[in-house]
């Protein structure tokens, strides 16, 4: 089993910036894709970000595109979510997310991950 914690979630005013950390345990890193999502109340699971393994080729959904940059380090078994010019509709739980995959897809859909972290809280206040 993989497991996912996720880090750095907070309360920020609107057009500051927070940096999300996810750790996985394990062995073969390289070898999974990792996702961001998030989850406003009454709102369905929207895709973020997400990053390849072999290769890091990211991908953004339009909504934050320019502002949000996804990135890795396979060193550290951990993926970053850098988020800068916040807005209050950023407010949401942010999920990571792994599975398996030797291409380049970008997976923006929540059913074709199969690990899931715990979430973390993010506030956007103006």
């Amino acid at each position: 089993q993989v497991q996912l914690g996720e880090s750095g979630g907070g309360s920020v005013q609107a057009g500051g910036s927070l940096r999300l950390s996810c750790a996985a345990s394990v062995r073969t890193f390289r070898l999974y894709a990792m996702g961001w999502f998030r989850q406003a109340p009454g709102k369905e699971r929207e895709f973020v970000a997400s990053i390849s393994g072999i290769g890091g080729s990211t991908f953004y959904a339009d909504s934050v595109k320019g502002r949000f940059t996804v990135s890795r380090d396979d060193a550290k078994n951990t993926v970053y979510l850098q988020m800068n010019s916040l807005n209050p509709e950023d407010t949401a739980v942010y999920y990571c997310a792994a599975r398996r995959s030797f291409t380049s897809t970008s997976y923006r859909a929540p059913q074709q991950y199969d690990y899931w972290g715990q979430g973390t809280q993010v506030t956007v206040s103006s």
